[in-house]
């Protein structure tokens, strides 16, 4: 019971500690609210409201129809110009990601059957919209054009009907993936900062002599940093799901909340261990922010929350499997998105839980040591 005692104690004098430090909680607040706001509403791998301007010089039936297909939330309203000088002008400015110039007895050409062009100028600067939309724009004349020549909407019918369901985001909407995404990459990495940020301060105040002598053991003190940063991620997490996720994005949690926490519990224990480990290493925070670029960014570049792993090769993959946050991102995609339950997923928690045992020995082995080269 002592021993319990101590790890609470320690624990609320990290919480004080922490809303004593702004630039913390600043951190916090912004990592949990409009970063998962901005990852789910930005939608940068998609052609969205993408800014278009026309010179028809052709002013016939077929350039006004090619003119009308270009309609939001692919694109805004197309800016009709009269040159190609002003287009030009509109593009150094940034303007327009796309002009289309259609030049004059387009339609007339085209019917007499001689060769004509149109020229698309890309602003190849906003790589994501020029990548996408070059093709797009592309399908859209070629499409105008084809309908246009044979006077109808051809519908080719096929042998065998196709039905298309779309399961767990039946509208397709692409902020219910990056909001919950973003959560649990930010999970990984603010347990690992403030932990580790945690012990460093420590260190530089001069309050780790103190606890040297008073009558805690190591594991009290680093459990009381584990369970108190914890608490305070584990806390933020909640106010983003039902504040930000559900109600300013209106995103629908499909599984059980109360198992995606028992799963970030899971994580956080391994996390935080993680982030005493490198605070061990490090011998200030500088030192610590290098370190957590070369941590943080594989874990979340390569645990299956932004590209799949079964697209990475085989190597990857197998070594990704020893990463916390390779099992957290299936627990907590399977609970949220699919509304899976703990028989689908008892093995990613096991191999959760085992994971967070091993970091936790490691850490706890690591802080020892540096504990006695002080004394």
């Amino acid at each position: 019971m002592q021993s319990l005692a101590n790890i609470y104690r320690l624990g609320v004098k990290e919480l004080w500690s922490l809303i004593r430090d702004p630039m913390m909680l600043v951190l916090i607040i912004y990592v949990f609210t409009f970063s998962v706001y901005t990852a789910a509403t930005a939608m940068p791998e998609s052609l969205h409201q993408a800014s278009i301007a026309i010179v028809d010089e052709d002013n016939s039936q077929l350039s006004n129809r090619i003119v009308s297909a270009f309609y939001p939330p692919q694109f805004v309203a197309p800016v009709m110009a009269t040159s190609q000088r002003e287009t030009d002008a509109g593009m150094d400015r940034g303007d327009y990601t796309f002009v289309l110039n259609i030049p004059p007895d387009f339609q007339a050409d085209l019917l007499a059957g001689k060769q004509t062009a149109i020229q698309l100028n890309v602003d190849a600067t906003r790589m994501t919209q020029a990548f996408t939309g070059n093709s797009y724009v592309q399908q859209i004349i070629s499409g105008e054009i084809n309908e246009f020549l044979s006077r109808h909407r051809a519908s080719q019918a096929l042998p065998v009907e196709l039905s298309l369901r779309a399961r767990f985001n039946p509208a397709l909407n692409k902020s219910w993936f990056g909001s919950l995404t973003q959560i649990i990459d930010s999970i990984a990495m603010l347990s690992i900062v403030l932990t580790g940020a945690a012990l460093i301060r420590e260190r530089e105040h001069g309050t780790i002599e103190h606890l040297l002598v008073m009558p805690v053991t190591p594991t009290e003190i680093m459990l009381s940093k584990v369970w108190s940063m914890g608490f305070v991620v584990l806390l933020a997490t909640a106010v983003s799901l039902f504040v930000v996720v559900q109600g300013l994005l209106q995103v629908p949690l499909a599984g059980s909340v109360a198992l995606f926490f028992a799963g970030t519990s899971l994580c956080l224990f391994a996390t935080t261990s993680m982030g005493i480990f490198l605070a061990t290493i490090a011998r200030s925070m500088p030192q610590f922010g290098l370190l957590m670029v070369l941590t943080i960014l594989p874990l979340q570049l390569l645990s299956g929350g932004m590209t799949p792993r079964e697209s990475m090769p085989d190597l990857v993959r197998y070594i990704m499997l020893a990463a916390p946050t390779t099992h957290f991102v299936e627990i907590g995609q399977g609970i949220l998105f699919r509304g899976a339950g703990l028989e689908e997923l008892w093995k990613s928690f096991l191999s959760l839980f085992v994971i967070g045992l091993t970091l936790f020995s490691f850490s706890l082995a690591r802080f020892r040591s540096s504990l006695s080269r002080m004394a």
